[in-house]
C-alpha cells in the first residue's frame, strides 16, 4: 500500500487545485458546458488526518474517502468538509457511512442495498456504481441490470438515486477512456439521472468532456 502524502503545504495545494480548475474550464469550453457544472473532489485516502487543514486553507471544500473506518477518523476530526464516501463499501459499515456522507458513490451490491433499506433517512441520496467495461472481478452493477437496482433503491430501500459512478479500465491515454466515459453518460440521461462520478487524476479532463459532474482527484493535487 502507498504510503501517506506528506510535506503538504496550503499554497502548494492551492496552485494544484487552480491548475486543476483550469484544465477542467478548458475541457467545458471544448464541450460546451458551463465550468460551474463540475465538482472537484479530493480524494484524501493517503491524506494523513493531521493534514487536512491545510486542503481546507487551500480551498478544498469536497472530499471523498475510500475506506469506512479512516472516514470515520478524518471526519470526526475536520467536519467542515463535505463528505462523500467512494470506495467499495461493505454492507455492515453502511449504518456507520450514513450519518457522515452526503453521497456514497459505489452502491450496487444486494446487501449494501438491504442495509440502506434498514438504516438511511429519507431523502439520503447515492450513486449507483456501474460496471461500465464489464471487468472480470470488478466492482459495479452490469448496465443491463442498472434499471432494477435503481428501482430497488428507490422502492426498497427508500433512497434517491442522484447519478452514477464509474472506474474505467487501466488505460495507457486518457482518450482510452473516453468511450466508457460516454457510455456511463448515455445511461444516465437515459435514466434523468443528474450526477456523474467519473474521472480521475489522469483522466478526468476527458470525464469533463463526456459530462462528468463529479471529479475525483487525488495525486494530483498533492504532487
Amino acid at each position: 500500500m502507498p504510503e501517506l502524502i506528506t510535506g503538504l503545504t496550503a499554497a502548494r495545494v492551492a496552485g494544484n487545485l487552480a491548475e486543476v480548475r483550469a484544465e477542467i474550464e478548458a475541457a467545458c469550453g471544448r464541450a460546451g458546458r458551463d465550468p460551474a457544472a463540475v465538482e472537484i473532489l479530493a480524494a484524501v485516502k493517503y491524506v494523513d488526518v493531521a493534514d487536512l487543514g491545510v486542503l481546507a486553507e487551500a480551498g478544498i471544500t469536497v472530499v471523498g474517502e475510500n475506506r469506512a473506518q479512516e472516514l470515520v477518523r478524518k471526519a470526526a476530526a475536520a467536519p467542515g468538509f463535505t463528505w462523500d464516501f467512494i470506495g467499495h463499501l461493505q454492507s455492515r459499515k453502511v449504518r456507520q457511512v450514513l450519518p457522515l456522507v452526503r453521497l456514497i458513490h459505489s452502491v450496487s451490491s444486494d446487501s449494501v442495498i438491504r442495509e440502506l433499506g434498514r438504516h438511511a433517512a429519507p431523502g439520503t441520496e447515492v450513486l449507483v456504481e456501474v460496471n461500465i467495461s464489464g471487468e472480470e472481478g470488478k466492482s459495479g452493477v452490469a448496465p443491463a441490470a442498472l434499471d432494477d437496482v435503481v428501482g430497488r433503491l428507490c422502492e426498497e430501500a427508500g433512497v434517491r438515486v442522484g447519478g452514477l459512478m464509474t472506474m474505467p479500465p487501466l488505460a495507457a491515454a486518457p482518450e482510452d477512456s473516453r468511450r466508457w466515459f460516454a457510455a456511463l453518460a448515455q445511461l444516465a440521461g437515459e435514466r434523468d439521472l443528474p450526477r456523474l462520478s467519473m474521472g480521475t487524476t489522469q483522466d478526468f479532463a476527458v470525464a469533463v468532456e463526456e459530462g462528468a459532474t463529479i471529479v475525483r482527484i487525488g495525486t494530483r493535487l498533492y504532487r
